[in-house]
């Protein structure tokens, strides 16, 4: 257990250094020196084999190599993002990474033309950042993912959607570092939305304005083809054709440098192809053929250099303008010819993009069975562990209920066995109390009948003598009587004076002798009152003698360390029987036994045959209270 222990504790520090490690890395930022070696970095914590352990950190290395694989145009980034969504997605909370990969995962299918699904996780992410203003995630990112939803819902021509989204990016783009491409964009999007939207020229002219002076202060910050652009839209709808011209001139001259310049990229091309035919539209409205015709020929000649990388739907700009160029020409069959091709092509196009649609609602259907799955998959987690915990509540109670009775239980049977055991107690004080009284008249009995003898005698002097004597030993009795336990010097007392009245009572017939521990404190050491007594009669009445005038009693009292006393009363005996006579029962013997018998387990009493032919009585007497 200590080793599993030890191992936990291992495992935690390891887990937890490497989590600050990826924190640290991810905060280092990209740059053309240093991309190299944070891709290797993030390779070997790829291929670290404790990351799959921790579901979050091996979700964000894959994020994180999907982005540098996404900046290098790799196909490897789609693999990654994958792997990052197949981690993160089931896991609970984790809204920051969640974000992050969801806007990846719309920004792969995006790039594979698969506009519906791209939008599908581009609104996912967006809702996270609408749904929770406490997110980790940093401005940029959040403007980054409110405003590629909002691209991605305009190109789906959900454009209310769109606006709205945009309009919650703004004061976060406000937010970001100046010259930031954030504050460009944001503003480009709303004019592109609001064109879309068919709004009057009133409602783009404000955010125009906005955008001309963020360029005439930063001019170098920002590239001109987005404000150029966005003032044709302006002009457009103010039907100021000149100004468009102007306009759509300056933005072709950009792109053809751009084209130039490039490696002739896909989107290099369309862009530069759609300029033409702009261009070529705006010289036919003002009816210079001649300009129309050069434009169009340049467009012709882009898609022919590049037919792999022409986007055929943008063939319906150029059929529509060449059409137009043919009708002012005075060349009606053709123009007619082109305007029924480009009909033929709008329609190819719309079936091509709804079997396109199609494709991608399936696909996006699928996609959001398996979230409703997750998302069932998690309520009955959620109702399994809120059941297991009310379960554990009604155990708990369940228990506590269980040990309160057993408790109560308990205590009205202790309850119970002190009350039986008090009144154990109280009887046992009542029937030593009892068996006092009982042997007291007893004594008063034996000692009148030898005061009556002397006065029948007319040993007058004999028995007032004696009648002081009785009277002093019956004042000790009466005051002993009274107690429940006695010290040991007074019941030694109150038997040295019983011994000297039976001494008188048989004329001197016997001696005995009293031997006590010197050592020991008797006034310390508490008996029952009037134990001894009655056994010491018995042997004087039956245990001796008299005749002889040489009978002895002899009583020696011995301490263990029990805390018994042991008393030893030993008599001279008989000539005619040794010992107690069979036929004799001593009522005071009685009465002390039972008394003994009520003094606990370490009470005993023995009687055995002396050598010279007496009799012992052993007692033994639990000491200081402790028998009852």
């Amino acid at each position: 257990m200590q080793a599993c222990n030890d191992y936990s504790v291992v495992s935690s520090q390891t887990a937890s250094s490497l989590s600050a490690r990826i924190l640290a890395l991810e905060n280092t930022p990209v740059t053309s020196s240093n991309y190299d070696s944070l891709k290797s970095a993030w390779d070997a914590y790829y291929h670290n084999p404790s990351l799959p352990n921790d579901t979050v950190s091996y979700a964000k290395v894959a994020y994180q190599l999907a982005r540098l694989h996404g900046m290098r145009g790799g196909d490897s980034a789609a693999f990654f993002v994958k792997k990052a969504l197949d981690y993160i997605e089931p896991t609970k909370g984790n809204l920051d990474e969640k974000a992050l990969v969801y806007n990846g995962m719309g920004n792969i299918l995006s790039l594979q033309s698969k506009s519906h699904q791209a939008g599908y996780y581009y609104n996912q992410a967006a809702g996270i950042v609408l749904s929770d203003s406490l997110l980790g995630l940093s401005a940029e990112a959040k403007s980054v993912m409110l405003l590629s939803a909002a691209q991605s819902n305009n190109s789906t021509y959900q454009l209310s959607l769109a606006e709205r989204m945009i309009r919650l990016a703004m004061p976060i783009c406000d937010s970001l570092p100046v010259g930031h491409v954030g504050h460009q964009r944001v503003l480009v999007q709303m004019i592109q939305t609001l064109r879309a939207l068919k709004q009057p020229a009133d409602s783009i002219a404000p955010y125009l304005l906005k955008l001309e002076a963020l360029h005439r202060r930063y001019p170098q910050q920002y590239n001109p083809a987005y404000l150029y652009e966005s003032k044709m839209f302006y002009f457009e709808k103010t039907y100021q054709t000149d100004s468009l011209l102007r306009y759509q001139l300056l933005k072709t001259n950009l792109d053809q440098d751009i084209f130039q310049a490039g490696k002739a990229h896909p989107t290099d091309v369309n862009n530069l192809f759609l300029d033409y035919c702009n261009v070529a539209t705006t010289y036919l409205v003002l009816n210079n053929t001649e300009l129309a015709g050069k434009y169009l020929a340049k467009a012709a000649a882009i898609k022919k250099e590049h037919p792999d990388k022409h986007v055929s739907q943008n063939d319906v700009y150029y059929q529509k303008a060449v059409a137009t160029l043919c009708e002012k020409t005075g060349r009606y069959d053709e123009a007619i010819a082109l305007l029924n091709q480009t009909m033929d092509l709008k329609e190819d196009i719309y079936q091509e993009q709804n079997t396109q649609a199609v494709a991608e609602m399936q696909a996006l259907y699928q996609l959001q069975a398996k979230d409703k799955s997750i998302q069932t998959l998690h309520e009955n987690m959620k109702i399994n562990a809120l059941q297991l915990q009310q379960n554990r509540l009604w155990l708990i109670i369940s228990v506590l209920t269980l040990i309160l009775l057993a408790l109560a239980i308990f205590l009205l049977y202790y309850r119970q066995q002190q009350r039986r055991m008090r009144s154990e107690k109280e009887k046992v004080v009542l029937q030593q109390q009892l068996l006092r009284t009982q042997m007291e008249p007893h004594f008063i009995f034996n000692t009148l009948s030898a005061l009556q003898s002397f006065v029948r005698l007319d040993q007058k002097e004999r028995a007032i003598k004696y009648l002081n004597r009785f009277s002093r030993l019956l004042r000790t009795s009466l005051e002993l009587s009274r107690e429940q336990f006695v010290p040991l010097d007074e019941e030694v007392e109150t038997l040295d004076n019983y011994l000297s009245l039976q001494q008188m009572r048989f004329d001197q017939a016997f001696t005995y002798t009293i031997t006590v521990p010197e050592e020991q404190d008797l006034t310390a050491i508490m008996v029952p009152p009037m134990l001894i007594q009655p056994f010491v009669e018995n042997a004087i009445l039956h245990g001796i003698d008299m005749e002889t005038g040489s009978a002895h009693i002899a009583i020696a009292f011995v301490f263990d360390l029990n805390e018994v006393l042991e008393v030893k009363i030993s008599d001279s005996g008989k000539k005619a029987a040794i010992g107690v006579r069979p036929d004799h029962r001593s009522l005071s013997s009685t009465i002390s036994r039972e008394r003994l018998s009520l003094l606990g387990k370490k009470a005993k009493l023995k009687t055995v045959s002396a050598a010279h032919g007496g009799t012992v009585v052993f007692l033994n007497i639990p000491i200081s209270g402790q028998s009852i």
